[in-house]
């Protein structure tokens, strides 16, 4: 077992082989709608935010407040391996999910994207949620993601650069984290409480 479960890209195709197992058990006979491969995009629209703000979540709950209290000999091996992997995972994770979210948006109802993002009756929820995504996403690539990567030594930097380039990261990050909180709420609640 520890074979198995030891190996990250095993476990993986384990956990996509009980997708698809539960696809095809569950919802065999929708499989040829439009409408059910909306709802998997939806699925995929989801695993990709949680991919994403959960890794928000680890920066800003676990890295962040415990970088100070790692002694400064384990330091490297933080910014060398562990932050640009998550990194990685993080930025990539934030374009899938707004990409997603777009399809999924226009699957389930043609203009629905633009009725949405224009903030119309009925939408507004939605829209407003889909409006700090797309704010968050921006943050991601045009402000964290350059900035760390001064911060981290993977461009070159001088240390003052490095120092503010880290600053300025953690401030996107942390507002980024401020606006999860309404982004997610109107996620669901367009769906459980109305637009």
């Amino acid at each position: 077992m520890a074979k198995i479960l030891g190996n990250f890209h095993l476990a993986l195709l384990i956990g996509l082989v009980l997708l698809v197992a539960a696809m095809l058990g569950l919802h065999q006979e929708a499989i040829g709608d439009r409408l059910y491969w909306a709802q998997f995009l939806r699925f995929v629209h989801v695993f990709a935010g949680l991919l994403w703000i959960g890794l928000l979540y680890y920066f800003n709950f676990v890295q962040i407040p415990t970088m100070p209290k790692v002694p400064a000999e384990l330091k490297p091996a933080v910014s060398r391996y562990i932050a640009p992997a998550a990194l990685f995972w993080f930025r990539w994770a934030a374009l899938a999910t707004v990409i997603l979210g777009l399809l999924v948006a226009e699957m389930t109802q043609p203009g629905y994207s633009a009725d949405a993002l224009l903030l119309r009756e009925g939408f507004r929820t939605i829209g407003i949620g889909m409006w700090l995504g797309l704010i968050m996403a921006a943050n991601v690539w045009f402000v964290i993601w350059p900035n760390q990567k001064r911060a981290l030594g993977l461009v070159e930097a001088d240390d003052a650069t490095k120092a503010r380039s880290a600053a300025t990261a953690m401030m996107a990050s942390r507002t980024n984290l401020i606006l999860s909180l309404p982004m997610l709420y109107c996620m669901i609640g367009q769906t459980h409480i109305g637009g």
